[in-house]
């Protein structure tokens, strides 16, 4: 017997993902909502959807589809929604997988409210919830917690994550993005929430989103960050894009296993865009996709790297030709679906539940405020592991 489940949010990123939520062998009954109708009619129409979707499990609101009697939610919508909208499904009896960040907002202090109101919830009501982090299932992330697992790279002695996402970056220009976030009847809400925090001269920065360079030292090390003193970059161009706010940050953590990990969020670099990430060890080190010990230096493949998927959920994934549909982010979108809704059907915690999560959002947070403060050595705060049942 499978799952139920519904997608909330039929836009770019959430049609990225319909095919393989759809198409995982454990989904029986698929639903799907959003507040633009024709987003809806543009999976509804498809032949290969006729065997999982009725025309009675689509819905034009969040309220509608928590009303609802499924499973679980996939909540892919605007950032600034992601953190009220998991907590509303919850509440409502709904496992839930959320897109990242927990929620993104200019307001550090908010987003740490909500990082506790959503592992409130969950003790609460005992529903599941997965933070969809990409960085956690790309090939070089789980070939080191295999090796990390293992022993392999002795004591943990240094990480490092960077995310250089240039504002202007031809392959994923974040004006654009703005741009279209903007629109319909969502961004339209989101701009005037936004200039509220203008008026009151509320500035973030993109330590605020650090989730693709936090998750990878931390989900790897298995231990959380404590302490962290950072430096912002303010843009000197008086580009309105960051309105005078800090365009890069760089942060050193102390991590709770006695290691250091260097985080940085830049988005004005002359970079080509890349995810650095590198984990150093008494014995081993991995980096650039080079597994390195004191004598040799080993080039991996992604083969390698990769974990194999079940062959049942392999087959399903399986695209027109001979190979499987992994998605994108560097193929970590097929393991992230088969992730969380095998944590729901087996009733267990997914890897990146919301103990771990807040593991990747606090810290960035904590950063930005330490900038804000020229450097000031900070307590990161943490909410434990998550309980075993």
């Amino acid at each position: 017997m499978g799952i139920s489940l519904g997608l909330v949010g039929l836009g770019s990123f959430g049609s990225a993902f319909a095919e393989l939520f759809k198409s995982h062998p454990s989904v029986d009954r698929i639903a799907l909502c959003d507040l633009e109708p024709e987003r809806i009619e543009a999976f509804a129409r498809r032949e290969s959807w006729q065997d999982k979707f009725s025309p009675s499990d689509a819905y034009t609101s969040l309220d509608e589809i928590c009303r609802s009697d499924l499973d679980a939610l996939a909540i892919i919508t605007q950032p600034w929604l992601h953190a009220p909208q998991c907590i509303q499904a919850m509440e409502s009896g709904k496992h839930v997988y959320s897109a990242v960040p927990i929620i993104m907002l200019p307001d550090g202090d908010e987003i740490l409210e909500w990082c506790d109101r959503l592992v409130r919830t969950c003790e609460r009501t005992g529903m599941r919830y997965m933070l969809g982090e990409t960085t956690c299932y790309k090939p070089q992330t789980m070939y080191c917690r295999r090796r990390a697992a293992e022993g392999a790279f002795g004591h943990f002695v240094h990480g490092e994550g960077h995310y250089l996402h240039d504002v202007d970056l031809p392959s994923c220009n974040l004006r654009d993005v703005q741009k279209h976030r903007s629109t319909g009847r969502a961004g339209r809400e989101w701009q005037e929430v936004s200039r509220k925090y203008k008026e009151k001269g509320v500035q973030g920065g993109p330590m605020h989103y650090p989730t693709h360079s936090v998750s990878g030292v931390v989900s790897v090390m298995g231990a959380h960050m404590t302490k962290v003193s950072a430096w912002g970059f303010t843009d000197p161009t008086d580009d309105e894009y960051f309105g005078g706010a800090f365009s890069n940050e760089t942060a050193l953590f102390r991590m709770s296993n006695g290691a250091t990990a260097r985080i940085c969020e830049y988005r004005q670099v002359g970079h080509t865009g890349e995810e650095i990430f590198r984990i150093f060890g008494t014995e081993a080190t991995f980096r650039e996709d080079h597994w390195v010990t004191k004598t040799d230096w080993k080039k991996l493949t992604v083969e390698e790297m990769r974990h194999p998927l079940p062959e049942e959920v392999e087959r399903a994934f399986r695209g027109e030709g001979e190979s499987v549909a992994y998605g994108g982010h560097g193929g970590s979108h097929a393991y992230l679906v088969h992730e969380f809704v095998e944590a729901v059907a087996q009733d267990r915690h997914a890897a990146v539940n919301a103990w771990e999560a807040v593991r990747y959002m606090a810290p960035g947070v904590m950063a930005h405020k330490s900038a804000m403060r020229d450097g000031e050595l900070l307590d990161v705060p943490d909410w434990g592991d998550a309980p075993s049942a």
